[in-house]
């Protein structure tokens, strides 16, 4: 997460880490493209459509930044220290979001790549199936014609060599097959895994950020209290990088499976039982109204009422950095 505690700090600064840009545009491979062996024909459409959610996915980061630009901007000009601080500092959130979706992204193409080594072993495997059918053509069509033909017994042996040249090239495309449609959805699912962690956790974070806006109605004519909580503020988002920080220090060696990886389930679970979720009546006729309970600023019903975050300090479930690493 990008240590800046403001959108609008970054007008005219360096930029940000980008995401490695994928290298597009035509090629004679690419005007190609459509025309494909019947037997990578399938796979072929797989990937380009892998391709066309990839850009989908770039395009969703992109449009969340300057989602989080306009809201930051919006906020500067209400007027109203609170809006303009949270609709900041949520930017800032909102900004860290779209980068984990170009992340994403990147990752997934990483995953496509995978399958087209399928694709261009099927593309060999092709010619070897295809002369061995040709042999077998003419073969029979010599039986039908000229059963006494010389020729015969050449292309009988002609056909034992190339039944056994793809007998090989079937063993190594059921080899790489295997291999490579486990490796790429193995990857795919790990950066799936990664970007919902990493969601939950500054979405929670955001929410976070939101208890810290005084929404009470006022009566015309009088003020608010002061805002008072930009220290809270900025410490939401730093205790959010030292959380994305801890995280990536948990799955150095990429995500574990999520049903048997111990490791990764006790850190979800510490997650988890920081915000967990109890619902009561409102007593209105409306239904139930979802409470967190071990969250910040949010009614558990009755008079009973939990501290604002300015009150009871966060405590992330992952150990954080000292103020020290943050400079």
């Amino acid at each position: 997460m990008n240590r800046s505690l403001s959108i609008r700090s970054s007008k005219g600064g360096p930029p940000g880490p980008q995401t490695p840009a994928r290298k597009k545009g035509f090629s004679f491979a690419s005007l190609r493209g459509s025309i494909q062996p019947e037997l990578s024909r399938r796979l072929y459409q797989v990937i380009k459509s892998t391709n066309n959610l990839v850009s989908s996915h770039e395009a969703a980061g992109r449009e969340r930044e300057t989602i989080a630009k306009q809201l930051s901007e919006w906020g500067e000009q209400t007027g109203d220290d609170a809006v303009s601080d949270i609709s900041d500092k949520v930017g800032v959130v909102l900004s860290e979001l779209g980068a984990q979706e170009e992340t994403y992204a990147h990752n997934l193409d990483e995953a496509r790549g995978v399958l087209k080594t399928i694709r261009n072993t099927e593309k060999s495997v092709q010619p070897s199936r295809d002369a061995k059918g040709k042999i077998a053509d003419e073969i029979q069509r010599l039986k039908l014609k000229e059963p006494q033909s010389t020729r015969l017994v050449i292309l009988e042996q002609e056909l034992v060599r190339a039944e056994a040249e793809n007998l090989v090239a079937e063993a190594q495309l059921t080899n790489i097959t295997r291999k490579k449609l486990k490796e790429s959805y193995e990857a795919e699912f790990a950066a799936v895994i990664e970007r919902a962690e990493k969601q939950i956790i500054l979405a929670k974070h955001g929410r976070r950020l939101l208890d810290l806006l005084d929404d009470s109605p006022v009566t015309p004519g009088d003020s608010r209290h002061a805002y008072e909580h930009g220290n809270a503020a900025r410490q939401v988002l730093n205790d959010a990088e030292d959380d994305l920080k801890s995280y990536a220090e948990h799955n150095v060696d990429g995500v574990d499976s999520i049903i048997g990886g111990d490791r990764d389930a006790e850190y979800v679970a510490g997650h988890n039982d920081n915000y967990t979720r109890t619902y009561t009546d409102n007593g209105d006729g409306r239904g139930e109204t979802p409470v967190m309970t071990g969250g910040i600023g949010q009614s558990v019903g009755g008079d009973h009422h939990v501290p604002a975050a300015a009150d009871v300090p966060y405590v992330s479930p992952t150990p954080t950095s000292s103020n020290d690493d943050r400079m």
